[in-house]
């Protein structure tokens, strides 16, 4: 069971080995599910399927510009965020690195294979894991620094005051800030805390988005970049192969971009089943810890919580391969009430059979 822990999702190893689909809480998606106007879109342009993909991403580019307010020929797309994130590091081939601890490992994943040093700045849980001043500190003698806010697995935010002093530092020391900001689209208050309307200031800033998580479009594997400096972006581009994009992917981005309802209809049901599910850890006696975005990260005594739930059919995330974390530490996803109320009763009777 410990490889199906490693990232969240992996729904598949779990009904090879048990012949069921579980109640999967390990993986960060819009409980809403695909948009319906995604659906509709691939259905309609499924005659185009049989030609390569467009390389340039010409509509999609469109789309995203408008959305984003950003100048489309600043965004680079790929297989997904991971796509992006594995990119920036063969490209740039940083020789040392800045990271928090904790925070997505794919950062440390992809730095380590080409060579780079990594230092952490380490998150305390007693502040809640938030991104202090200090960090600052670390910056000297980086060629690039990686910083995901809101931050995976932790939930919460870091100041954008920070966040642009951070930029100055590393503009200052010549190293590259990448800023992840996938979840940010789930945050209530985004336009205070997403810093894409400061990148064209900033030539060393990279920002890495996703349609993954907030349009429920994992299986689709789409994820951008954006960057004022289109030296950089072309070193990015290079990169990777030319078709990393599929058209049913670039189909189904644009058709999820323009749905503003989609995304009203997220924010509400994710700010009222947050909160139902802290409540209902606290009550176990867990610690939980603030969480801005579609997941919750909390303390528990059981170090087998993870594998008792798994015996009734629910996956969650255990973090004690996150750097800075350990085996009392999980993750949720936060889902629709109906899946919140089994995952609520489903950890009641594992604690009340001790």
């Amino acid at each position: 069971m410990d490889d199906i822990a490693m990232h969240g999702g992996d729904i598949y190893s779990y009904m090879e080995m048990n012949g069921a689909k579980p109640l999967d809480y390990s993986a960060n998606i819009n409980p809403l599910g695909l948009p319906d106007n995604v659906k509709k879109a691939l259905a309609q342009s499924i005659e185009s399927y049989s030609a390569y993909p467009d390389t340039n991403c010409r509509k999609l580019k469109e789309a995203v510009s408008a959305y984003e307010k950003f100048e489309a020929d600043c965004i680079l797309f790929g297989n997904g965020a991971a796509d992006i994130i594995y990119r920036i590091c063969y490209a740039l081939r940083p020789k040392t690195a800045l990271l928090t601890a904790p925070t997505f490992s794919e950062y440390g994943q992809a730095l380590e294979n080409t060579g780079c040093k990594i230092e952490y700045f380490g998150l305390s849980p007693e502040y809640g894991f938030t991104v202090g001043t200090g960090i600052l500190e670390q910056v000297s003698g980086k060629d690039i620094v990686f910083i995901c806010n809101p931050n995976n697995p932790t939930g919460n935010l870091a100041d954008r005051s920070l966040i642009y002093k951070l930029a100055e530092k590393c503009r200052k020391e010549n190293c590259i800030l990448v800023i992840d900001e996938c979840f940010m689209d789930f945050v209530a208050e985004k336009k205070s805390y997403s810093f894409i309307e400061y990148l064209e200031d900033f030539d060393n800033v990279i920002i890495v988005k996703a349609f993954t998580k907030i349009f429920a479009m994992a299986g689709f594997r789409l994820g951008y970049c954006l960057c004022s400096n289109k030296e950089i972006l072309l070193k990015i581009e290079k990169a990777g192969q030319p078709w990393s994009v599929s058209t049913p992917a670039q189909v189904a981005g644009i058709a999820a971009i323009g749905d503003k309802d989609y995304l009203i209809r997220t924010a509400r049901i994710i700010d009222e089943e947050r909160g139902y599910l802290s409540k209902n850890l606290s009550s176990f006696g867990f610690t939980v810890f603030e969480s801005h975005t579609n997941f919750i990260l909390f303390k528990a005594e059981q170090t087998d919580l993870y594998d008792r739930l798994y015996k009734k059919g629910v996956l969650i995330r255990k973090c004690a391969n996150f750097k800075g974390l350990d085996d009392t530490y999980y993750r949720i996803a936060v889902r629709c009430r109906e899946d919140n109320e089994k995952l609520i009763n489903a950890i009641s009777e594992v604690i009340k059979n001790g």
